[in-house]
């Protein structure tokens, strides 16, 4: 493994003399991906911990690639700042976060990490160095950029963003490594919010549950627009779904973290809502008390509890107020406690029943108006196949996770070809198969890829790949099959 400490070693990999022709480079971080994409395959493996560089300039933050976003949040947040779009798993690194475009929970008000990256330090496969700021260089000043028709959803990890007039940066950032070594990155930043309010809503149907989190997405998206301080600000909303409330009932997690889950329940919300500094300085306890009184006094949270209470969720909900942190990491604990259960339910059975048996998930997207039809969908392949599926995501985004819990090695293959009908499905809708953990060197996602953009469109990427790494030097496997 080799651990350069700096850019200029980084491109020394590159042009050194060496024996035996050109050699395969992976780079990696964290090593915290979900599709192989970080894992060796007789690669020169190249670890960017030593790029470990921090340093604040205003309201943007430089960090070699090895830095960890735990760490950049935790140095913006003695400022009063943050990066927004960061994943739930503080321990990736930035180069990492930008190589496959990550996106957090707050995605629905945020964006992904594409739009607040600044800048970029790159090592082409030659050992050239590009020091990019967006907006000084397009793509095409370097290679040739066939425009690609991409699903316009909010996020999309597939593959190397391919349009018109595009900012050079923009083609390292989600290429997964393939293109370039990210050796440095330069983050725009955020003021944090004033405060934050964090709420479990159970919701005995689906359907109502995705109902509710259309209208809290329009209120949500008209406060935007009107800047109404009174207004509902939600940044973010996470689901779970009933099978996999079941799985946190197996495990006592609800138990533990003494939450009430009513039986029933066919889905959990947890929302994240933004406060103003005028609105967080109010007697919260107060409006959360009166909010069912005809005059009470108008706030975001008065608001909030009305739109439960037409669906009926009002009662079984908690709300924790900006200074119960201990509760809004209950919350977190509890939506994290599902992936964790399902995950050691593939491992049981791996060791147990069969070695053949491994995780077999799906990460898709689709505009909000589609989401519905897409779950009636989803649930009906898996279905159709007797398959033991758990659905969860970022339901604000549009955006899920269905997963089998297999019982069999049979239900690995019945799960992946659910998988790819659900993909073609999904890109029928205008979606995405592709939305946040990137392709990696999974064949089920690499086929993924190849039914959202045909034939045509992965020559275009290949081709655009073979103008910059022109012997198949970094990452070869990741994105595409090798010929």
């Amino acid at each position: 493994m080799i651990r350069p400490r700096s850019v200029d070693e980084v491109s020394e990999i590159f042009t050194a003399p060496h024996n035996g022709g050109p050699y395969s480079v992976l780079v990696v971080g964290a090593q915290s991906s979900l599709t192989g994409g970080a894992t060796p395959f007789g690669d020169v493996v190249l670890s960017t911990e030593r790029l470990n560089t921090l340093t604040i300039d205003g309201d943007r933050v430089r960090a070699g690639a090895g830095v960890t976003l735990q760490a950049i949040q935790d140095v913006l947040a003695a400022m009063g700042r943050w990066l927004p779009p960061v994943p739930t798993y503080l321990g990736a690194t930035a180069g990492g976060a930008v190589a496959t475009c990550a996106a957090g929970a707050a995605t629905f008000k945020y964006g992904t990490v594409r739009p607040w990256v600044h800048g970029l330090t790159v090592v082409l496969a030659g050992g050239e160095v590009l020091e990019l700021t967006r907006g000084e260089r397009l793509a095409s000043s370097l290679v040739a950029v066939p425009p690609l028709r991409m699903p316009a959803v909010a996020k999309c990890s597939a593959g190397y963003l391919m349009a018109p007039d595009m900012d050079l940066a923009d083609l390292f950032i989600g290429a997964e490594g393939t293109l370039g070594v990210i050796a440095e990155v330069v983050f725009r930043t955020a003021l944090r919010p004033a405060a934050r309010c964090h709420a479990l809503v159970p919701v005995s149907d689906e359907e109502a549950g995705i109902r509710l989190v259309g209208e809290l997405r329009t209120a949500a998206q008209q406060t935007w627009r009107d800047r109404d301080p009174l207004g509902i600000d939600v940044s973010a909303i996470e689901h779970i779904d009933a099978r996999s409330i079941a799985v946190i009932r197996e495990d006592g997690i609800d138990r533990k973290l003494d939450i009430t889950l009513p039986s029933g329940t066919g889905i959990v919300l947890l929302i994240e809502i933004e406060l103003s500094a005028a609105a967080a300085s109010a007697d919260l306890w107060r409006q959360l008390e009166t909010a069912r009184d005809d005059d009470a006094v108008d706030s975001p949270l008065r608001r909030f509890c009305a739109m439960l209470d037409r669906y009926g969720a009002l009662d079984d909900a908690e709300i924790a107020l900006p200074a119960n942190h201990a509760r809004a990491a209950a919350f977190a604990e509890l939506r994290e406690a599902v992936p964790a259960g399902v995950n050691r339910r593939v491992a049981l059975a791996q060791q147990q029943v069969d070695p053949r048996i491994y995780k077999t998930a799906a990460d898709m997207i689709v505009p909000f108006d589609r989401f519905g039809e897409m779950m009636h969908v989803c649930r009906r392949l898996f279905a159709e196949r007797h398959l033991d599926l758990a659905v969860w995501g970022h339901i604000s985004d549009g955006n899920v996770h269905p997963n089998v819990i297999p019982r069999n090695a049979d239900d690995v293959r019945k799960g992946q070809e659910a998988i790819l009908a659900l993909g073609d499905a999904v890109i029928a809708m205008g979606g995405s198969p592709l939305a946040e953990h990137g392709v990696g060197r999974n064949p089920i996602k690499q086929e993924l890829l190849r039914r959202l953009y045909g034939a045509a469109g992965i020559g275009a990427m290949r081709a655009l790949k073979l103008r910059l790494d022109p012997h198949g030097v970094l990452a070869p496997g990741v994105l595409f099959p090798p010929q």
